[in-house]
């Protein structure tokens, strides 16, 4: 008995002695990942309630914009923008109350969203296609620097044949026509000619007198005579 005495209490003076070396770190390893597990419900939680609260803000500017109400949707947009300015909503937001600004004949108002977009917009798809309408209202008061300005920035290679053919349309209306047509036909080559936008291009082309040749067709695609390899036919 005296001998299990002695063992039990060898045993608790190590576990004494590894807690009073390594019982520091163990607490403070716990408390840290309690502690990341805490913060990580916390966010989600968070990230949970901002959804709902932009989502449903965007639904009221949906209404708005749809009845055509453009000083309510201003109003909501800017609630929007405030509380939840880093939300996919508060861009998609921007873009449509912009949208009923214009149409409603307010583009000064139309100019100050797409910009808020613009310089604060995470999403790069929809920032690209606020670049592209902010250059386009810039264009229309003939601020044809500042519409350039705009369209510099980069932007994903989906939206480079767009962003060529509104910068030719700038440089078009400041008189600069080979500058135009060249970037007129960089989104000409860039657009699949599936894309029915590229007919359009091909026109805007046409009336500056370069409409583009069409692609050449290969010899292996000319009629053969009868008896003659397709590859040997005479292609003049």
């Amino acid at each position: 008995m005296a001998t299990y005495d002695l063992e039990q209490q060898e045993q608790l003076d190590q576990v004494k002695h590894l807690w009073k070396q390594y019982g520091n770190l163990v607490t403070w390893v716990l408390v840290l990942a309690l502690g990341g597990y805490a913060a990580w419900t916390g966010y989600l939680y968070w990230q949970q309630k901002l959804s709902v609260g932009a989502g449903s803000l965007y639904e009221e500017l949906d209404r708005a914009a749809s009845a055509g109400e453009v000083d309510k949707a201003a109003k909501v947009f800017a609630d929007l923008k405030d509380s939840y300015a880093g939300t996919t909503f508060a861009e998609q937001g921007a873009l449509l109350v912009a949208k009923v600004e214009a149409g409603r004949q307010k583009p000064e108002l139309a100019r100050a969203s797409l910009k808020w977009l613009v310089d604060n917009g995470k999403n790069k798809d929809l920032v690209a296609i606020g670049r592209l309408r902010l250059a386009g209202l810039l264009l229309d008061i003939k601020q044809h620097d500042e519409a350039l300005k705009v369209l510099s920035a980069e932007t994903p290679p989906a939206y480079a044949a767009l962003v060529a053919d509104r910068r030719g349309d700038i440089l078009f209306a400041q008189g600069k026509k080979d500058e135009a047509v060249k970037a007129y036909k960089e989104a000409w080559k860039a657009l699949p000619a599936t894309v029915e936008y590229r007919r359009f291009v091909e026109g805007k082309l046409t009336a500056a007198g370069q409409a583009p040749e069409a692609p050449a067709v290969p010899a292996t695609d000319v009629a053969a005579p009868a008896g003659m390899p397709p590859g040997l036919a005479p292609t003049n």
